[in-house]
């Protein structure tokens, strides 16, 4: 039997493309613009602070991180993310999504700034208290997550709602170009204004002094497009989902939906409390009824979304030592130190300007046309088909007249990871769980993808070294080589494909039908159990708009 459906859940569902749809993109998309720009940019300034802290008298290479700072550099925001992903889910769906909303941005932009600020003359001071404001950084990253998805899937129409969610997730991509693009201005204005000679050359000149402010104002910018939504986070009404079926409060939630949507909405108390009486859907979180009717669709989403950022993220940080070794990027020391950082800017802009970007906005083209599990499935299988194309022929892509060859493939692995599962693992957790826990789950699914961030960011610095020690990086033990831990990788991805079939297809569905919340308890189970292939061939999509 079918529970009451409230006029203004209704209302949204089946509400036309408006300004505020947009407005929200904006908005929730302006903290992933940052947050995307916050994580990535270390890995285009980590060869410049080796090069600033850890120069070694004499040495043939330029001076690199140690193996345990390089771990903790890369690696400390993914575990504030975590915390965060977790923490701001829970409080979330305890307070409501505005409230916590305005907290995640403020924390991004003092923190972001503060990285840069890093205090201390020894290279132990600068690292611990990079380190100690990235943590925090990520902290507030991690919430962004949860709300951005979570406000955005509880304000958007049922049949673009995709297509919104993927937006939001898409200003990924413009972070990391952005930050790509920032760094090879910065670094071409101070080697234009301070010259040096390359490492081989003259080792100590080949790092100006100037060099320490180069990585500080590429950190702190990301600050800046986070700052100049803030007013406009705090001026968003709470979701009329949160409001109506979380705090009970039809009155205000018909109010707010009705200044949004500019009609009169009903405010439909009776139905709120004929809801709130029916105990069949009032179970919590991880019990027997939870797991039964959610379990496996929170073991799909947790799954794919780690086996999805151990190889993602693992790329994305990493992307500087495989144009090394196949000579795309020159070798470190025929380069000054602000010259590298510019290689290194410019290869990771490349990529994201050719692969990222358009992936992720494909992505959003086609979300609501062909289904998120399509899109999901597909893009596990050519992540796979080319991470193992790179990896058995490896020697012949080292090979100087395949290095342009190799860099294609290596693109079209984040292309299909873009338009693919790196977009819909953040979409579908905002769409299948009921409203009350609707921002944890999303938490804790992302929370678990960076959970394999962390595997990716600390295990790809050891196993991608050579096996040969003489050819290892300083400091680092023998690992099992590039082409082995791209083989690794592809194995990675292949089992992100067996296990999206644990998730369900919420195209063209409103959430009180994916979540159950509009049907009595048997009903709703069959609901939640159909197969992700059982769709609607009658679905309407953003083209019907």
């Amino acid at each position: 039997m079918v529970k009451p459906q409230l006029e203004v859940l209704n209302a949204l569902d089946v509400a036309k493309t408006q300004w505020y749809h947009f407005t929200a993109i904006i908005i929730a998309g302006m903290g992933f613009f940052t947050d995307a720009y916050d994580l990535f940019c270390i890995s285009l300034v980590t060869k410049l602070l080796g090069r600033i802290y850890y120069h070694v008298e004499g040495a043939e290479k330029p001076g690199t991180l140690p193996p345990n700072v390089a771990a903790a550099v890369n690696g400390v925001a993914f575990c504030g993310t975590l915390t965060g992903q977790l923490f701001f889910g829970w409080l979330g769906d305890k307070m409501g999504r505005k409230k916590v909303y305005g907290m995640t941005l403020m924390v991004m932009v003092l923190c972001s700034i503060a990285s840069g600020l890093s205090f201390g003359n020894s290279p132990k001071g600068v690292m611990s208290t990079l380190c100690f404001f990235r943590f925090w950084l990520g902290f507030g990253i991690g919430g962004d997550y949860p709300l951005s998805a979570t406000i955005m899937s509880e304000y958007a129409n049922k049949k673009t709602r995709g297509a919104f969610i993927a937006a939001v997730f898409a200003m990924q991509g413009f972070g990391i170009l952005a930050g790509g693009i920032f760094a090879i201005i910065i670094a071409s204005a101070f080697n234009s204004r301070f010259s040096a000679p390359s490492y081989e050359t003259n080792p100590i000149a080949s790092t100006i002094p100037e060099a320490d402010y180069v990585w500080r104002i590429i950190v702190m910018v990301g600050a800046l497009p986070a700052a100049l939504t803030y007013y406009w986070r705090l001026k968003m009404p709470e979701t009329a989902r949160y409001t109506a079926l979380v705090a009970k409060n039809a009155e205000q939630a018909a109010s707010d939906m009705s200044k949004v949507l500019q009609v009169d909405i009903e405010a439909e108390g009776q139905k709120i409390q004929k809801i709130n009486e029916d105990q069949s859907s009032q179970f919590g979180l991880f019990t027997k009824q939870f797991l039964r009717r959610h379990g496996l669709h929170l073991l799909g989403t947790t799954s794919t979304w780690f086996l999805l950022d151990i190889a993602f993220y693992s790329q994305n940080l990493f992307q500087k030592d495989i144009f090394s070794a196949v000579g795309w990027i020159p070798p470190a020391k025929t380069m000054n130190a602000v010259d590298e950082v510019f290689k290194i800017a410019r290869a990771q802009t490349l990529i994201a300007l050719f692969s990222t970007v358009p992936g992720y906005w494909f992505t959003v083209l086609f979300i609501d046309r062909i289904g998120r599990f399509a899109i999901q499935l597909m893009g596990f299988f050519f992540m796979t088909v080319f991470m193992f194309a790179l990896a058995i022929p490896y020697d012949h892509w080292t090979h100087k007249e395949n290095r342009i060859g190799f860099v294609v493939m290596y693109s079209l692995t984040f292309f299909f990871a873009n338009f693919g599962p790196n977009a819909t693992t953040f979409v579908v957790p905002a769409e299948i769980f009921p409203a009350r826990f609707r921002s944890t789950c999303h938490g804790i699914s992302a929370a678990s993808g960076k959970l394999g961030a962390m595997v990716g960011a600390f295990g790809f610095l050891y196993l991608a070294q050579s096996q040969d020690k003489s050819k290892t990086d300083a400091g680092y033990p023998p690992g099992i080589g590039v082409k082995n831990s791209l083989l690794a990788l592809g194995v990675v991805n292949f089992l992100g494909m067996l296990f999206t079939f644990l998730v369900p297809e919420s195209k063209g569905k409103s959430l009180e039908e994916m979540s159950g919340e509009n049907e009595e308890n048997d009903q709703g189970e069959a609901e939640m159990n159909h197969p992700p292939s059982s769709l609607n061939n009658n679905d309407r999509t953003l083209e019907d708009v």
